[in-house]
Order: structure tokens, then sequence, then C-alpha cells
């Protein structure tokens, strides 16, 4: 359930553009996926941090709310004892997602909404990199999952919902 500081910033703020800001992909040292005959000693490991947010003025534009949003996955042989020399290979992007400001909003919503929100944008870019990036690389391809938000609103909420229970 929301608070009422993330209903605020959901209720002020647009989203006005979603884009990758940097990109790595390397394998490392003498690993090469497609000549890799046992993946089963490789274990994959994910980055996803809020790196942080930035109100911008922009002259004509108004003020934009920009999140920074740093993602990763990476191949590891945990059998090796020193973790930089356990890396096989690595796929990681940074990404921003901007959003208008329509009204006043205190640091607290900003920080909510950059925390718990901002990643659901750029979600589905993040997923399709990181799905087409595997291929190109021969790296199995890693297929992570859709993620779909609830209705935002509450307005209505003593109205009861139809769920369909066959896809929960």
């Amino acid at each position: 359930m929301k608070n009422a500081k993330l209903q605020k910033a959901i209720d002020t703020l647009q989203i006005q553009d979603v884009y990758l800001r940097d990109c790595l992909s390397r394998c490392v040292g003498d690993f090469d996926p497609k000549y890799c005959d046992d993946y089963s000693q490789l274990t994959v490991q994910y980055l996803h941090v809020v790196k942080q947010s930035v109100v911008m003025e922009r002259e004509g534009d108004g003020r934009l709310l920009r999140v920074f949003v740093d993602t990763g996955a990476r191949w590891v042989d945990l059998t090796e004892s020193d973790e930089e020399c356990s890396v096989r290979a690595m796929i990681e992007a940074s990404f921003v997602a901007e959003y208008r400001v329509t009204g006043e909003l205190d640091q607290t919503c900003i920080d909510e909404f950059s925390l718990k929100n901002a990643s659901y944008h750029i979600w589905p870019y993040w997923r399709e990199l990181l799905t087409n990036q595997c291929t190109r690389m021969h790296l199995p391809r890693l297929m992570l999952p859709a993620v779909q938000l609830a209705h935002n609103r509450h307005e209505n909420l003593s109205e009861p919902m139809d769920v369909d229970q066959s896809v929960i």
C-alpha cells in the first residue's frame, strides 16, 4: 500500500523520458561464452541501485526530476576465492528516468518516488537490453520477469475490484 508522500509524488510527476546513459558489456580474461561447455559452474549476480535524483530547472520547460538507476548482471565462478578474478562476463547499464514536475514536492516525496517508483519505468528498457546483449555475446539468455504495477490511484477504493484468478 502506498503512503501519502509517494501518492503525492505520483500525482505531481509526469514521465517524460527514459534513456540509456552508459553501458558496458565484456567478457573477462580468456572466457569465451560461445565455447563455454558448462555454465552450471557459473552464478549470475544482479545489480539494481537507484543512484541519485536531481531536480533541475529548464528554461521554457519548467522543472524536471531526473532519477539515475544503475543495473547489471555478471557471471561469476564462486569457486574462485578472489572476487575480482571470479568474474567471467558482465553487462551493466545506467539509465535516466525524467519526469516533469507539475506542482510543489518536498524532498521526502521525491526520495520516496525515486526509490519506489522510478525503477518501474526503466525496467522494460533494462530487460530488453539485457536479453539482447546476452544473445549478441553468446551468453545464456537471461529473461528477467516483467514488472507490472497495480493501479496507482486510490480513488474508488470502496468499489470491489474484478480479479482474474487465472493470472495470479
